[in-house]
């Protein structure tokens, strides 16, 4: 089940928005490697967990070697993963800029790709308004429990995703884009 609660937008620069309620989902865990494994192994597969872990594991390193030499990588219907600039801003001209002066490092973006909707997977949208932080693993249907409250600032949602930012890239495509929240079949 997917629980959402909502928000009020408090930030008075987007007047259309300022004040008005918006869904925000309640993430439940963040599943690693090993679990994802496990969890693929039990999906009829002749492949133990640990032979699955060790494919997603040196897949993970692929990505990152095929990045680091200028490719994009796509998961059909998930993500295309990219690499961003952190940049410390603009040169005032050409001949002063320098890679040292205006670089800070690089980010991991990941660009939705396909329709992620709810007819394809056997769930649904419940909107709760109590999400208490705790341990738990296994919240209960009437929103009483979960793992977190969720995260993110006060700017509503604008087609794009309503969680954390993995901040800008400037001069760059976002890396944002429709994350299916809304195309739920």
């Amino acid at each position: 089940m997917i629980r959402v609660v909502l928000y009020q937008n408090t930030n008075a620069k987007i007047k259309e928005a300022y004040n008005k309620w918006f869904p925000r989902v309640v993430n439940e865990e963040t599943i690693g490697l090993e679990e994802l494994a496990e969890h693929m192994a039990n999906h009829n597969t002749p492949y133990s967990k640990g032979a699955i872990l060790g494919m997603l594991t040196d897949a993970v390193g692929c990505v990152k070697e095929l990045l680091l030499s200028g490719k994009n990588v796509k998961f059909p219907d998930l993500a295309i993963f990219s690499l961003g600039l952190k940049v410390k801003g603009g040169a005032d001209n050409k001949e002063d800029w320098t890679v040292a002066k205006y670089i800070e490092g690089l980010r991991l973006r990941a660009r939705a790709t396909g329709e992620l909707k709810t007819s394809n997977l056997d769930t649904t949208i419940k909107r709760v308004d109590v999400v208490k932080s705790s341990s738990s693993k296994n919240p209960s249907d009437d929103g009483t429990t979960g793992d977190t409250t969720p995260g993110g600032g006060n700017t509503p949602p604008t087609g794009g995703d309503t969680g954390t930012d993995a901040g800008t890239d400037s001069g760059t495509d976002s890396g944002t884009g429709d994350n299916g929240s809304e195309n739920m079949g």
